[in-house]
């Protein structure tokens, strides 16, 4: 019995178990970003890409 009570005051273990659960929470705001920003950045490349691709002269008998 006194070993559980041990057990259950030990707090060595807290400071690690926050920081895991900050960098979850961390991890999860970044991933919302970019998959927020991830259509607008593909349509940004794609538009660029165009551009480009109009402007570059073409090879003769291409």
């Amino acid at each position: 019995m006194s070993f559980i009570r041990k057990l259950l005051a030990d707090r060595a273990g807290a400071a690690a178990i926050e920081m895991g659960l900050v960098m979850g929470l961390v991890t999860l705001a970044i991933l919302g970003t970019v998959i927020g920003l991830g259509g607008g950045v593909t349509d940004s490349y794609n538009n660029t890409a165009q551009k480009v691709a109009d402007a570059t002269p073409k090879a003769p008998g291409a």
